[in-house]
Parts: structure tokens; C-alpha cells; sequence
């Protein structure tokens, strides 16, 4: 049965990218019948990627009902748009006017319907006695939290500019496609990125503080101990987020978005995973019902 819920839901997300591609999707080039089924290919297996991380999230949460539909929404609008368009904004910028307000109210076509649809199909529109009952996540000193979100900012800053460097600025047709040289090694990019980005370095340190934002309903609802909570954020950051990469962009030419997804994918994944080891490891609830 869970099996079939699942197929159920891929097709009813592909329907939502569908319906909100028409209504507010950007204008695209015609396509050759073969471009159209290798896009209509591409979306089927995001589509199929992104439900069975969301399942499991659903699935295993203590939340239920309306609660859970507001959970999930924010977390999938989040990941899969408002975190993926605050970058485009601000490096991409060679799109057309009125595009991005397309894109972000697209996201909000895709992911309220489905959200609502996952958790009733799902059968989470009540909760069970036992997950009703409270537990102790997320319940830190001031000092705790402090300290904690100061390292999860910081060790996101550190993934984002050396897996960006490491794996995607090595790419040729990145350099291009952003207008950019290998400076000659990663001190060396380093320094080029503070004395002509300097805003860059607290940009990102903002961002990884988002990512946190978005993990903290996932933690605060997931059952089961931090290693399936911390692995849920860890696929949810990495999937959920970097899945779309796989289908054609007019924006962003293929090599460029193959390195993005090699770099984003696996650096997303060791950033979800820390943030959810070490905001839930050594707590209380670690040791709720599973």
C-alpha cells in the first residue's frame, strides 16, 4: 500500500509542476518531441526522488492534521524554492524582468496542493495517542543555542566555499558561465572572494542560518532517534533541494547544472546530517517511542 501511495503521489507532484508551469512557469523555447520527453522523463524521476524523502518525513512524524500539512509546506516550498531563488537572485542575473516572482509563486502552486494531498493520502490527518504526547526537542539554554547556531552557520560557510571550489569551480564551463577565473588555488579564490565579494562570506553565513530554519519543524517532529532524524535533513537538503537541477533550464546550460548538482548534492547532504546530529544528539528525546 505505501508503495502505491507513493506512485500516487509522484503523479499527483507531477501534476502540480505541470498545472503550475502553465499558470506561472517563465515563457520557454518550443521543443523538439524529443526534448519533451526527455523534460517529461527528467520531471517523473524528480518528482519520484522528492516523494520518497517527503513520504518518509510524513510517514514518521509525530504531527498530524493540519499541523503537518503547515510543516510540510514550509519545509518543501522552502528547500525546493525559497532557498534555490534567493541564490538565482543574486548570482543569475542575466534573467528576464518578472521572472522571478513567476518562479517563487510557481513553487507555491507546486507545493501547497501537494501538501495537503501527501499528508491525507498518507493518512496523517489525525495523530495517534502516542505521538500526541510531548517530547523535549529543541529544548536548549539561550548559551546552547548560541553557541550551536554560530557553528552550523559557520560550517555551512566552510562546505559552501570549498565543495564550490573543489568540485564545481573546477569546471570550465563554470568559470564561463559566471564570468569568473581560477585564481590559482582555493586561499588564493578565497582571497579574490573577499576582496571583490566581500558581501558574500555573511551572505552565506544568512543562508546556512535558513537551512536551520527549515530543519528545526523536521526535528521538532520526526520520531525515532538523531540518526534517522539527522539522515532524514541530510536527503531532504540534498534530494529534495538538488533534484531539479536534473531537468533542462534555458537559464543554466547542462554542464553548469551537473556541476551544481554534484557540488550542492553531497555538500547539502554532510550540512543536513551535522545540523541534525548536533541539534538533536544527547537530548531527551532521543529516547522517544520509535
Amino acid at each position: 500500500m505505501l508503495a502505491l501511495k507513493v506512485l500516487a503521489l509522484t503523479i499527483v507532484l507531477f501534476i502540480c509542476f505541470a498545472v503550475a508551469g502553465t499558470v506561472a512557469g517563465p515563457q520557454s523555447a518550443p521543443q523538439t518531441p524529443e526534448d519533451a520527453g526527455s523534460a517529461t522523463l527528467a520531471l517523473l524521476v524528480v518528482c519520484f526522488l522528492s516523494t520518497l524523502v517527503l513520504t518518509h518525513v510524513i510517514v514518521r512524524s509525530r504531527w498530524a492534521g493540519w499541523r503537518l500539512i503547515a510543516a510540510v509546506f514550509v519545509v518543501f516550498y522552502g528547500i525546493t524554492t525559497f532557498m534555490s531563488q534567493i541564490e538565482s537572485a543574486v548570482f543569475i542575473t542575466r534573467l528576464p524582468p518578472g521572472t522571478l516572482p513567476r518562479l517563487f509563486l510557481m513553487g507555491v502552486l507546486i507545493a501547497a496542493p501537494f501538501s495537503v494531498l501527501a499528508v491525507l493520502i498518507l493518512g496523517k490527518r489525525r495523530a495517534s495517542p502516542e505521538d500526541s504526547a510531548g517530547n523535549s526537542r529543541l529544548v536548549m539554554p539561550v548559551s546552547e543555542w548560541a553557541w550551536k547556531l554560530a557553528v552550523i552557520a559557520i560550517v555551512y560557510a566552510i562546505l559552501y566555499f570549498t565543495f564550490g571550489y573543489f568540485i564545481a569551480w573546477q569546471h570550465p564551463a563554470v568559470r564561463e558561465y559566471y564570468g569568473g577565473i581560477d585564481a590559482g588555488g582555493f586561499l588564493a579564490h578565497m582571497a579574490t572572494v573577499v576582496s571583490d565579494t566581500g558581501w558574500l562570506i555573511p551572505f552565506q553565513l544568512l543562508r546556512g542560518m535558513l537551512w536551520t530554519l527549515l530543519a528545526l519543524p523536521v526535528i521538532r517532529m520526526m520520531k525515532g532517534g538523531w540518526r534517522e532524524t539527522a539522515l532524514a535533513i541530510g536527503l531532504l537538503f540534498a534530494i529534495v533541494m538538488n533534484a531539479q537541477l536534473l531537468l533542462p533550464n534555458p537559464y543554466m546550460p547542462e554542464a553548469v547544472r551537473m556541476a551544481h548538482l554534484t557540488e550542492t548534492a553531497s555538500s547539502n547532504f554532510i550540512f543536513g546530517v551535522f545540523v541534525g546530529w548536533l541539534l538533536t544528539h544527547g537530548h531527551e528525546s532521543q529516547r522517544t517511542t520509535r
